[in-house]
């Protein structure tokens, strides 16, 4: 009754509002429509292994070129909307400029994309921030969205079986570039939590898969049953 009662005082204090444009909600963190309205969500038709947003729905399990050639590494990803001037206006605000507020409807939104997958995983791992980087930032986005996507699913969270060297940022470099500057970063200091089990990645954007890729490859060689992901964003190219 106490717990109520504060929770009824603290939401007369500070009435839900949308986190992006600050209309009134019914919700914490939940989108005015109007801002919801903004962002391309992806939904069907879409590639049934990596969620690539298809033009037309042809009808049973799609894929995409870049999955039709086998070139895509982990066992499936779905990501929320696509990666445009709306979603980077508060992608990039939430990871560089301390927006946490916005991690509760990403969040929300990322469970939302994992709608056609079972929770068939036995961990969900954000993908590790470098030492560095983390003092510097003070937090990891990607732990912030992985802890209610875990709740939600009553998964397990693991922030601390894999580390990650600090690297240049990969932000204006080419995919070569990503992949040859994310090799070798990662490290598993836990492989007992890791072998035989079934693991969900969580970050904030997909760009060319080059970290997930990586992260992936080195939880396999730790014993990894499987390995998934799930981001808020992701660059949608012509493949």
């Amino acid at each position: 009754m106490i717990v109520r009662g504060l929770g009824k005082i603290i939401e007369f204090l500070f009435p839900p509002a949308c986190p992006v444009c600050g209309a009134p909600v019914s919700v914490h963190g939940e989108l005015c429509a109007d801002c919801f309205g903004c962002f391309e969500w992806i939904d069907s038709p879409k590639c049934e292994r990596c969620g690539y947003p298809m033009v037309f729905d042809v009808g049973g399990a799609s894929s995409c070129p870049v999955c039709a050639r086998d070139e895509f590494y982990l066992e499936w990803l779905r990501s929320a909307c696509r990666y445009d001037e709306m979603s980077r206006s508060v992608m990039l605000p939430f990871k560089h400029g301390g927006r946490i507020k916005y991690a509760r409807f990403m969040a929300r939104a990322m469970i939302w994309a994992l709608r056609d997958r079972a929770a068939d995983f036995d961990i969900v791992m954000p993908v590790p921030l470098a030492r560095p980087r983390l003092i510097h930032r003070t937090y990891n986005q990607a732990t912030l969205l992985a802890r209610p996507i875990a709740r939600a699913m009553e998964v397990p969270l693991d922030v601390d079986s894999v580390r990650r060297r600090h690297r240049p940022d990969m932000g204006h470099m080419t995919p070569r570039q990503r992949k040859e500057n994310i090799s070798g970063v990662f490290t598993v200091v836990r492989p007992e939590r890791i072998r035989g089990r079934k693991i969900l990645l969580v970050d904030d954007v997909y760009t060319s898969g080059a970290t997930l890729s990586e992260l992936r490859r080195v939880l396999q060689r730790a014993g990894a049953k499987s390995v998934c992901g799930v981001t808020f964003c992701r660059v949608v190219r012509t493949v």
